[in-house]
């Protein structure tokens, strides 16, 4: 079966969850809709959000899509409820939601490590309440941390990463991502930690759930076949620069890749 698979975010955030779906399922075919008019969605009102989420969405309508992807916790917070009432049930929408509870299960105490919106945010107290009831949980926010990655500024990176790290309990054993472009620099992360903490990011469990949605199976060994198309804002563009200094990018840029969708 070949299928068809719509990422919205506002940046390269979403190049983790692509990666591995391509890994999944390296014949599906992957429309990456991106939004540099208006990014970084993080500051802007949730209605904002919404707006920006329906917008991407929608610029991809005519592929018919069989799932629309939010490989963002923003947009997931904000905009899941306008995309399922706008999409589903004829295509399903998977959101992305941090990995604490996995955390929570590798065994002592936890940091989620997010954006300084989301770390003040009602969404993750919740979460963290839910999910890691008695257990020792420390909130860190990466100032920076998001922006450093989209622009791929190695020294920005750096102190972003570094001042978050001072910022963890020495007896951490866990470290939720709870940025998807916190996935991009996991090894700086690692590093800066000492490496003596788990890491535990979303994008293996959003690219399940979504073919668990679409009621297929992964298929590793698959020839790849399928292909990646960009967009910018609605525009055909191809993946920008900074996306291509990661794995993650450096592996989707590689053939069949097309312009638009």
């Amino acid at each position: 079966m070949r299928i068809t698979l719509t990422l919205v975010d506002s940046g390269i955030g979403m190049l983790s969850t692509a990666a591995a779906l391509r890994a999944a399922r390296p014949d599906a075919d992957l429309i990456l809709s991106m939004d540099p008019d208006h990014m970084p969605w993080g500051p802007r009102r949730p209605d904002d959000v919404i707006g920006r989420a329906l917008a991407g969405a929608r610029a991809t309508a005519d592929a018919r899509p069989d799932a629309i992807v939010v490989p963002c916790n923003t947009a997931s917070v904000h905009g899941l409820d306008a995309l399922r009432a706008e999409f589903e049930p004829d295509v399903p929408v998977i959101g992305t939601v941090p990995p604490i509870k996995p955390a929570t299960e590798h065994g002592g105490p936890i940091a989620v490590w997010s954006t300084v919106a989301t770390t003040r945010s009602h969404y993750q107290a919740d979460l963290v309440a839910r999910f890691a009831a008695g257990h020792t949980v420390t909130p860190v926010a990466c100032v920076g941390l998001a922006e450093a990655v989209e622009s791929a500024d190695p020294a920005a990176v750096a102190d972003a990463v570094g001042y978050a790290a001072e910022r963890t309990p020495a007896d951490v054993a866990a470290v939720v991502l709870g940025c998807t472009h916190y996935d991009l620099v996991e090894d700086e992360i690692s590093a800066a930690l000492g490496h003596r903490a788990e890491l535990f990011s979303a994008a293996d469990a959003v690219a399940a759930q979504t073919l668990r949605r679409l009621g297929v199976a992964p298929t590793p060994d698959a020839a790849r076949t399928g292909t990646v198309s960009v967009l910018a804002s609605g525009r055909p563009s191809t993946l920008p620069d900074a996306a291509l200094s990661y794995p993650a990018g450096a592996a989707l840029a590689l053939p069949p890749v097309r312009t638009g969708v």
